[in-house]
């Protein structure tokens, strides 16, 4: 049976004291709320990730990095790699986001190679895939989400995929205020299941967790989550304030 997970992804704000302050008070409001219908995990930088693992309840927060190096140690000055990330208590990583993909040039190759050394180093990787404006007027965009998702994860085993969540995040939506519609974010989510299908069987594709990553609030999170391929969302600008980033995770 897949879970149902609502997790931030705070991108590049809040200092750590501010992280800290956030983490405290989503901590406490998952705690406040009492039995909850997914799980909750924040992603953030990795400057914050030592002091906010101290800051919550890992078994009822998981805690997340933004990314990890595509390299397992050595000099690459500035990186960080995924042995460092799981050393802090970090449970999760989100790889393969867009804005990775569009603004440091990584490719479908590189996110092969974070993919490997995230789950060598026991981390459990929420993996981005999704189109652009372009592509989803031009009507190709099923063809652009097999090929990101094929290229980066298809050489893993069943037993493997089993710690991969996806996250479908139209780009056309992130930080535009623009939503899909549910029907459309339905729609694609279940054409991922059914790819997965394909590779790995209904069981494996059945048990995965795919994610809605496109200007999810409060407002809109009720109409998605009930949809039945859309196991939850991959949360930006509401993340950043607890009283919003419950709001979602209420909604279930």
């Amino acid at each position: 049976m897949r879970k149902n997970i609502v997790a931030g992804n705070w991108k590049m704000n809040t200092t750590v004291a501010e992280g800290v302050q956030l983490a405290k008070e989503v901590n406490e409001a998952v705690a406040a709320a009492g039995e909850l219908k997914c799980d909750v995990v924040i992603g953030v930088p990795f400057t914050h990730l030592t002091a906010v693992k101290e800051a919550i309840d890992i078994e009822k927060v998981g805690l997340s990095a933004e990314n990890c190096a595509n390299k397992e140690k050595g000099a690459y000055t500035g990186e960080v790699s995924a042995a460092m990330v799981a050393s802090t208590g970090a449970n999760y990583v989100i790889l393969g986001h867009s804005e990775r993909r569009e603004y440091y040039n990584e490719t479908p190759e590189i996110l092969k190679e974070k993919v490997d050394l995230a789950l060598a180093n026991g981390l459990k990787i929420i993996f981005c895939c999704g189109e652009s404006l372009e592509l989803r007027e031009a009507g190709t965009y099923e063809e652009f989400i097999k090929a990101e998702l094929k290229d980066s994860l298809f050489h893993l085993s069943a037993e493997e995929f089993a710690n991969i969540v996806i996250a479908y995040e139209p780009i056309w939506a992130i930080g535009t205020g623009v939503t899909a519609t549910s029907d459309q974010a339905e729609e694609v989510h279940a054409f991922i299941r059914s790819f997965l299908a394909e590779k790995y069987g209904e069981t494996v594709a059945n048990d995965t967790t795919i994610l809605y990553g496109g200007s999810c609030k409060p407002s809109n999170a009720q109409e998605l989550f009930a949809k039945p391929n859309i196991d939850g969302g991959l949360i930006g600008g509401a993340s950043l304030k607890a009283a919003d980033f419950m709001g979602i995770v209420t909604a279930f």
